[in-house]
């Protein structure tokens, strides 16, 4: 305003001057001595620019990256029919395809290879890989992400997904990699493999059967291709497979590569949830689902939260495993990827680089049957806003504001009965939302008793929230504000469902129970319940916001 005044100022002061002379000349004053006074001119105040808020780049995306085809010896599905249900039948972003690394002896379309299995590395490279790049360059799955990945059976323990190559995903360089893994870090026949390529790596161990091997090729991964991922999947389906210890180990070694767990997990559709089939005993209640939801990151004050208690950037995702539907009439499997679990990452960019970095940036969330499909969870204070897997540094006894803003969508994929085509339009509907915290420490260190630790006493469900406590904003998102005292580093954390706090069978007191067997003789009928039963028990995980209180 003080802009406006001065030129205004300016435009009016020669006029002025005009008329104290026409004044003066027509008898307008009888002091002819006095002498004109020139006013001073005022001072001109531009005003200080100000720096325009940034714009945020990027968009949520959708995803699974954990999708089986007929290269993999017991999946049932063609690499076409598994691209195709996941862009065009159920609308994912982007997909990694994640056979095992192990002797194939089928092509991506299911038919028996003629000379006989060869190593996964050679049917990526000469099946996979050519199928994907000539679908895409005829205008087939546009504008969607496909990557070739693979799941590897790791020594002494379970599965875990590795991606090569992200940053020149499909190149011959990165093909070439793949070989070289499953060369050294697999115990195939040398002949199987292109002669120069064992030629080359004579010099170099072969490792593949303990522990330690385990974690010879994490550090090969993160020395040579910084660019990959190690994806912990389902991991506490078999009892013994991984301890906490182990966990931070693998973590310390590599955090760019291991930096993710596969919490929600696959394989929905087995008569036991995910194919958590260990015995039903008190024993082995950590080898079970909870709510579909692996023991690690379901239960609360768990691993996981040990895990984030130290700081550690590991974070949650969902994904399909996707092997079949149901097969022979007699088998059930799982969902096709985005039907039923989708991870949902904040993505700046069109590739594969991209979603890798969106999975490390944290701003991601899982979720089973659609129960929600946007998520917006930050929190803010003095020192401006975080997002999930963003750092909030706060003043100790801050007050921290906390936005949670939600929506569901119209209905979700749920059909009956089993593999009819039949939607039944059911809508889902959260119940309540649990804004969990857990206070943060330093982290322990290899060979004292925290490194062992698989609890954090510390974490607690914050406060639960109905719908009698949030609004509906102009965008259709359900919106939940609250605040929080800095009195301590913690993280906060979300989880939600469509169940009540207290259903028989399903949750007592807000916490999710074991998932029970579905146990029919009839084998349709087995279908229909599981399926049922999936749809009736739905959740979401979001990974954490920090907030760091200086000391």
């Amino acid at each position: 305003m003080q802009f406006e005044v001065s030129r205004l100022r300016r435009a009016i002061m020669p006029l002025s001057l005009v008329c104290v002379t026409l004044l003066s000349a027509c008898g307008g004053s009888d002091d002819d001595d006095d002498e004109a006074v020139t006013p001073t001119p005022p001072v001109v105040t531009e005003p200080t620019p100000v720096d325009p808020k940034p714009v945020e780049t990027g968009a949520w995306t959708a995803g699974d990256l954990h999708v089986h085809t007929y290269q993999s010896d017991d999946a049932q599905v063609s690499l076409e029919s598994a691209l195709d249900q996941a862009f065009d039948r159920y609308k994912l972003d982007w997909a990694a395809i994640s056979n095992h690394l192990r002797l194939s002896g089928r092509d991506h379309t299911g038919t028996a290879l003629a000379g006989g299995p060869v190593p996964f590395s050679t049917g990526m490279a000469q099946y996979e890989v050519p199928f994907i790049k000539t679908a895409q360059a005829a205008g087939r799955y546009a504008g969607k992400i496909i990557f070739s990945s693979f799941e590897w059976d790791m020594p002494t323990h379970d599965h875990v997904n590795i991606g090569i190559g992200v940053n020149d995903p499909m190149s011959a360089k990165s093909l070439q990699a793949v070989a070289e893994f499953e060369y050294l870090f697999t115990n195939r026949d040398p002949a199987l493999f292109d002669p120069l390529l064992v030629s080359r790596l004579a010099g170099q161990t072969r490792a593949f059967t303990t522990h330690a091997d385990s974690l010879a090729a994490l550090k090969w991964l993160r020395d040579k291709h910084p660019d990959s991922y190690m994806l912990l999947n389902h991991p506490s389906r078999y009892a013994g497979k991984y301890t906490v210890a182990q966990l931070r180990e693998m973590n310390d070694l590599a955090p760019d590569v291991f930096f993710a767990i596969e919490g929600m997990v696959g394989n929905q559709m087995e008569p036991d949830r995910g194919g958590y089939a260990t015995a039903y005993t008190n024993a082995f209640l950590p080898n079970r689902t909870y709510g579909g939801v692996d023991y690690l990151v379901a239960h609360l004050g768990g691993t996981w939260d040990a895990l984030l208690g130290e700081g550690r950037r590991i974070w949650t995702v969902a994904d399909s495993d996707f092997h079949f539907r149901t097969a022979s009439g007699l088998y059930s499997s799982g969902y096709a990827p985005g039907e039923y679990a989708k991870t949902h990452v904040w993505k700046d960019g069109k590739d594969m680089a991209s979603v890798v970095a969106g999975l490390k940036s944290g701003r991601v969330f899982g979720v089973f049957g659609d129960l929600i499909d946007a998520l917006d969870f930050q929190a803010k204070g003095a020192g401006g806003a975080v997002h999930m897997g963003g750092e909030l540094k706060a003043a100790k006894g801050e007050r921290v504001e906390v936005t949670i803003r939600f929506r569901s969508p119209d209905s979700n994929n749920y059909e009956y009965p089993i593999e009819s085509g039949n939607p039944t339009y059911v809508k889902p509907t959260v119940n309540h939302v649990d804004l969990i915290v857990g206070e943060v420490g330093a982290r322990a260190a290899a060979g004292t008793p925290g490194y062992d630790a698989d609890t954090n006493p510390t974490t607690r469900v914050l406060a639960r929230f109905t719908r009698a406590d949030w609004t509906v904003d102009a965008q259709g998102y359900n919106v939940i504000k609250t605040t929080v005292t800095a009195d301590k580093s913690q993280y906060l954390r979300l989880r939600g469902t469509n169940l009540g706090v207290d259903v028989a069978g399903e949750t007592a007191a807000g916490e999710p129970l074991p998932d029970a067997k579905v146990d029919l003789a009839d084998n349709v009928a087995r279908f229909n319940a599981v399926n049922a039963r999936n749809y009736n028990d739905l959740w979401f995980y979001s990974n954490p916001v920090f907030v760091t209180v200086a000391q």
